[in-house]
């Protein structure tokens, strides 16, 4: 990771960039370095296009899909990690973005990006189950230590009477007439690049490359029956509102056979009644009455978990904020845990009786009680400090 380049920096867009000029801007240097534009050149000017190409379709990969270019503005490279079981930003396929930014089958006549030594390969139709969410609240305390949470997911999984098929007994069907089985169709386009193939889903059977004669009782000819299945999500420490963790092939499955789909399971974040997260720092606004402010004392504070005593000193002000390290959060990242800051206001009483009238009364011309022009500008300065 310490050799790559910022993935802004690589497709040379600021960090506010939109998706058309990501886009654009990804096209640009594809088109500057596919193997295309290379003929002629020597092996080394070869070999350092081939990098540049894969360096742009990696930043591509990842600044174009909304949940890893947050993962990535939040924790750079590091956030690799937070996609769940093969949810980092490694994986991606080429001919996928290719296909995206430039539509069709490739690149110049590629058929798909088969590499810098000449001969690309034949694209395949590959079915691909669809992705489910799922919202999972937590804790602090769960935030803490990270946990274990068993969810109940209602998913699309493969007809066991027709293996999938959706035809009867898994046998009555045909190879399609149109794909001749590919499941796909292919057009080809003369375009200012060069010739590109277009490939797209065969109408008539919809990417299986099968013909149904007769569909299953089961599934009804879809492949696909709806079950629910008990799933164990392990929840990171750390994990904040929004985050989203993947656990790949946890989703609906393909019909006639393929790829799984994803579970995406979004983080929601419930708020604790005392306690406030800012960051990987807990945040406690403690509220003390004067003689504990003025003569000082021992009071005690909710913590994530369980509770701890902290030193007042005397002359404490109200707006002072005592620091209790390494009690906050863990940081996602695995470096560092965050601190606990507890704000310290001083209570003023809205009613007094008689006696405790006199009493103050009394304290109101002493010279201690009063603030001099001193203690104004310490306090100030104290207060100006949490501002900066």
């Amino acid at each position: 990771m310490a050799n790559k380049r910022d993935y802004y920096e690589v497709l040379g867009v600021d960090k506010n960039a939109t998706a058309d000029e990501l886009k654009k801007a990804y096209r640009k240097l594809a088109i500057k370095y596919h193997p295309d534009r290379q003929q002629g050149k020597s092996d080394a000017e070869k070999k350092d296009a081939e990098e540049k190409f894969k360096e742009a379709a990696e930043a591509y990969d990842v600044l174009s899909n909304p949940d890893k270019r947050a993962r990535y503005d939040q924790f750079g490279f590091a956030g690799d990690q937070m996609g769940g079981a093969g949810g980092g930003f490694g994986g991606f396929d080429i001919n996928d973005i290719l296909n995206e930014v430039f539509g069709g089958g490739g690149f110049g006549g590629f058929g798909g990006f088969g590499g810098f030594g000449g001969g690309g390969r034949r694209q395949q139709h590959v079915n691909r189950g669809t992705n489910l969410q799922v919202r999972v609240k937590v804790t602090l305390q769960d935030i803490a230590k990270g946990c274990e949470k068993k969810l109940k997911i209602p998913r699309m999984v493969s007809c066991k009477a027709c293996n999938g098929t959706g035809a009867k007994d898994g046998t009555a069907y045909s190879t399609c007439h149109t794909c001749n089985g590919s499941g796909v169709e292919t057009t080809v386009l003369k375009t200012m690049f060069g010739v590109m193939q277009q490939q797209s889903e065969c109408h008539t059977c919809h990417g299986t490359g099968k013909e149904i004669k007769e569909k299953c009782r089961e599934c009804g000819g879809h492949g696909l029956k709806r079950v629910e299945d008990i799933v164990t999500v392990n929840i990171p420490a750390g994990v904040a509102e929004g985050m989203v963790l993947k656990m790949s092939g946890k989703g609906n499955e393909a019909p006639g056979g393929g790829i799984p789909g994803d579970l995406l399971i979004i983080i929601e974040e419930i708020k604790d009644t005392q306690l406030m997260r800012n960051g990987d720092d807990i945040i406690y606004n403690l509220i003390i009455d004067f003689p504990t402010a003025v003569l000082g004392g021992k009071v005690e504070v909710p913590k994530v978990e369980g509770q701890a005593l902290v030193t007042i000193k005397p002359g404490t002000q109200s707006g002072s904020v005592l620091r209790m390290r390494g009690q906050g959060l863990p940081s996602t990242s695995g470096y560092g845990t965050g601190d606990m800051l507890i704000n310290v206001m001083v209570y003023v009483p809205e009613n007094v009786n008689s006696e405790e009238r006199r009493a103050i009364e009394a304290l109101r011309d002493s010279k201690n009680i009063k603030p001099n022009e001193s203690t104004r500008s310490r306090i100030f300065k104290h207060l100006r400090k949490l501002f900066d």
